[in-house]
């Protein structure tokens, strides 16, 4: 991404996630990470994308003060809405396992959104997927959940990993925002701001 690289913008990751590191790194993209922790709850009254575009929106807010000329911060939240729910991480083990026989044979989706701040604008892009498992066995959901304690990933599960490769019978939507990062649109965007200032 040489176009970026040679801008004179700053591109800061503000997220712990380890997963949407390796993604923006996979680009070329130079970046920085700075993540400072929020309260993630949100107004029950919040549906689907409504959910995801707030804990994004206020993931950016401790950033706003310290934004500087010429940088994006690029903020992000994935979530599960299933049964007009929203499915975060499991509680523990058998809360992961509980989500997992839920979600065998049927489709649910997958929500990312994504804020892109400047010093004077905030934006937010949302991605939807839906994921569609085969029926998994109980012996592949506790395989799984006591191999790979998915405690730490929205819907106790993450594409990648072995669950993913076996399970996931088809996805309709982007693939990189079900890992929890839609990367061409990221992308896209980054670009869209550098041009616009230019």
């Amino acid at each position: 991404m040489d176009i970026i690289n040679n801008s004179n913008y700053k591109i800061t990751l503000g997220s712990a996630s380890s997963r949407r590191k390796e993604l923006l790194e996979m680009t070329g993209i130079n970046f920085e990470v700075n993540s400072i922790p929020v309260n993630e709850d949100f107004p029950q009254s919040l549906k689907d994308k409504e959910i995801a575009e707030f804990i994004v929106s206020n993931k950016t807010k401790p950033f706003i003060e310290i934004v500087e000329e010429n940088q994006i911060i690029i903020t992000a939240d994935t979530l599960v809405w299933f049964e007009n729910k929203c499915w975060g991480k499991p509680k523990d083990k058998f809360d992961a396992k509980r989500m997992l026989k839920m979600f065998a044979g049927v489709s649910h989706k997958v929500i990312t959104s994504v804020g892109f701040l400047t010093l004077n604008n905030l934006e937010i892009l949302t991605e939807s997927t839906d994921v569609t498992y085969k029926k998994l066995t109980d012996k592949e959901i506790n395989y799984y959940v006591d191999k790979i304690n998915p405690i730490d990933k929205a819907g106790s599960y993450g594409i990648q990993d072995w669950i993913g490769m076996i399970g996931v019978e088809r996805i309709n939507g982007s693939y990189t925002s079900v890992l929890g990062l839609p990367i061409p649109q990221v992308t896209n965007q980054i670009l869209k701001i550098i041009n616009e200032n230019l």
